[in-house]
């Protein structure tokens, strides 16, 4: 199931698909779809937030690859906040489920900003891409801070 949920989001990010109304069997495939999810997220933020400090060699094109596989990725994790998945394997606190409205809201921004953040990276404008990462990674952090352990 692993392979399958790696290569699975790995033709989202290069597609732009997105798997509606994906039928998990059980919780815990839901919970190792959306951990797979968020992993290929740490590596688009992770690589991109390199660029931007420095880190590395700031490469445009590598850039815009990145941003638009987050913004790919970004809509992904949420379908699978499952009934059942709060058990287990995850990370997620239960105000996911019990704060749903507001679980969604959040999530929604974090693509709203990926989304921005790939337009962005389309510009070239260093200034406007550091903002539109900045908004991103502070939509990130934002739902950890009240749905995350």
């Amino acid at each position: 199931m692993k392979k399958f949920v790696v290569a699975a989001a790995l033709f989202a990010a290069s597609t732009g698909s997105v798997f509606a109304n994906t039928v998990f069997e059980k919780p815990e495939d839901a919970i190792e779809y959306r951990k797979a999810a968020f992993q290929l997220i740490r590596y688009q933020i992770g690589d991109m937030g390199d660029m931007l400090k420095g880190k590395v060699p700031f490469d445009a094109e590598r850039f815009k690859v990145r941003a638009n596989n987050a913004a790919a990725l970004s809509s992904m994790p949420w379908e699978a906040f499952i009934d059942g998945s709060d058990k287990g394997g995850t990370e997620a606190l239960g105000a996911v489920w019990t704060d749903r409205a507001t679980f969604d809201t959040k999530a929604k921004a974090f693509a709203d900003y990926a989304n921005a953040l790939a337009v962005a990276a389309q510009s070239g404008d260093q200034g406007s891409i550091k903002k539109a990462f900045g908004d991103w990674a502070k939509g990130c952090k934002d739902c950890h801070k009240s749905f995350k352990e």
